[in-house]
């Protein structure tokens, strides 16, 4: 791999941008070319700056052999529209680049981007303060307990030594914590989430890669515990969800054959027209699924590809980042592309191109991308998506360190409402919770027996007196009367046994008598 690496870092998009054109415009081949009987020096034609710009990316650190010809013909384009180079008649701008034998050559100086002016952040004081220790409140004294007395030490030798480290010793009080607000542990995840992710980029801080201002807390506690069994996110608000006809277009390409619930007749190329619904939904898309904002984040994380666990834990706590609906879109569009390139029965869904190549080209451009049209987007995009797609089992699960750091009351058990401190109860509330919390999963165990229609009644009767041996409490509470027990398992009505009758015999017993002879 040629070409200088760039580390991740402030404005890293930029730096790749601006070395690219370094490059290209010190290494590009320039020679004499005749056109409409003239001659002009320092010039190359289209197809050769393609030839030597596409072999330039693949051979550099930062992009890799995965680049296409097709997105070094984009990035020439958008060369001559930010006047990096122009035609042999000084046009640029309007004109669009051609890959053959125009002419085309480098202006005087090319631009060169300069860093854009980081925008002052506004004060945290509107930020919530976190619960310290000395957050708590005097709990009233019991009346009918006596207070302690204070032991007063008389040792002058033990008031020489301790008193100089500790000070007065001030009478123990009941105290109780204030309880944690959801503003508070909103607040308590977006600060750690991005403490983490400065310390996974080996960054001493994040000016120019994130603006905090744009982290919304809500969307991380949201996208950590809002989940189902699969470990996709749930959305609250359904309207924000995709629409139903593009869920079961992507369902029907990833089952692919068994994967077609409408019904619908299959004709030839229909998982053609299936794959073209999905990508135009994708294509119309107002922004890139990772977002603006985070735009910067995830290219500086394409410099630690080469380090997968370090890379892949960077992935895990950005996409923590992401707005909840964008990042459901996300996780079952890599779930799509990985089931497609893997489904040997999938019939191809290009005549030139291979599937995986036509799945990175045509959804690369819809998860990233840069709000700045001269940018080297698409060339970054191919490389994320790529490993993305051979690592989203991983990379959409919470990160575990992150989990591990972050300790509060209620944060590895509620997946619901934001979590508070536990707060002091009287004895009587105490046991009244402990039969209501022991008997109600008994009594929803001895309704669902009940209400079991595929049983057999002698199981069910069978189950229900082990039940009444178990728990009689919960038992008698159900069925108080005998009648009321036997209208859901009615006794087995005994049969009457026949009497013993003989067999009787048609014929009376009559000596043996032989119908043949055995003499010969």
């Amino acid at each position: 791999m040629d070409g200088k690496a760039i580390g991740p870092g402030p404005y890293r998009a930029t730096k790749l941008w601006n070395e690219t054109i370094k490059l290209f415009r010190g290494g590009m081949p320039l020679k004499r070319h005749w056109a409409h009987f003239r001659y002009y020096d320092c010039s190359f034609m289209g197809s050769e700056g393609v030839e030597y710009l596409h072999e330039l990316l693949r051979r550099n650190y930062n992009f890799g052999p995965e680049v296409t010809r097709y997105q070094t013909l984009q990035l020439l384009r958008k060369f001559l529209k930010a006047h990096v180079i122009e035609d042999i008649k000084g046009r640029h701008g309007t004109e669009d680049f051609e890959d053959n034998g125009h002419l085309y050559r480098f202006p005087t100086s090319s631009p060169m981007k300069s860093f854009p002016t980081r925008p002052v952040l506004r004060d945290s004081s509107d930020l919530p303060r976190l619960i310290r220790w000395d957050d708590y409140e005097e709990l009233p004294q019991r009346e009918n307990v006596a207070p302690l007395k204070s032991s007063v030490m008389t040792s002058d030798l033990w008031n020489k030594r301790h008193s100089v480290a500790i000070g007065d010793v001030n009478e123990c009080k009941l105290i109780r914590r204030k309880e944690i607000t959801p503003k508070q542990v909103d607040h308590i995840w977006k600060s750690m989430t991005v403490a983490h992710l400065q310390r996974v980029l080996g960054l001493h801080s994040l000016d120019g890669v994130l603006n905090p201002t744009h982290i919304n807390g809500k969307h991380i506690v949201h996208n950590v515990f809002s989940v189902n069994k699969t470990g996709i996110v749930v959305l609250e608000n359904k309207a924000e969800d995709m629409p139903y006809w593009v869920g079961s277009a992507m369902k029907c390409l990833a089952n692919w054959p068994n994967g077609n619930d409408s019904k619908q007749p299959v004709y030839p190329g229909f998982e053609r027209d299936v794959l073209r619904t999905v990508a135009d939904y994708f294509q119309r898309l107002k922004e890139p699924l990772l977002t603006f904002h985070l735009y910067e984040v995830f290219v500086n994380i394409l410099s630690l590809l080469h380090e997968q666990q370090v890379a892949t834990e960077a992935l895990q706590v950005s996409c923590l980042l992401l707005p909840p609906a964008s990042r459901r879109r996300l996780q079952l569009l890599m779930r799509l592309m990985a089931r497609v390139c893997q489904n040997p029965h999938l019939p191809p869904l290009n005549d030139a191109i291979a599937t995986r190549t036509l799945m990175v080209q045509t959804f690369s451009h819809c998860v990233l991308g840069s709000v700045d049209e001269m940018d080297l987007d698409e060339l970054l995009a191919t490389k994320l998506v790529v490993f993305m797609m051979e690592h989203h089992n991983t990379i959409f699960q919470a990160p575990s360190k992150l989990r591990c750091q972050i300790k509060y009351a209620g944060s590895d058990t509620d997946f619901s409402t934001s979590p508070a401190f536990c707060k002091q109860i009287s004895r009587v509330e105490c046991d009244e919770q402990k039969v209501v919390g022991t008997q109600t999963p008994l009594q929803a165990l001895l309704e669902g027996l009940i209400a079991d229609k595929e049983l057999p009644a002698k199981d069910k009767r069978k189950r229900l007196k082990q039940f009444q041996r178990s728990y009689p409490e919960v038992y008698r509470s159900r069925f108080p009367t005998e009648e009321s027990r036997a209208a859901v398992a009615p006794e087995k009505t005994p049969r009457l046994k026949p009497h013993l009758m003989f067999f009787n015999l048609k014929k009376p017993f009559q000596p043996f008598q032989r119908s043949w002879s055995f003499r010969a």
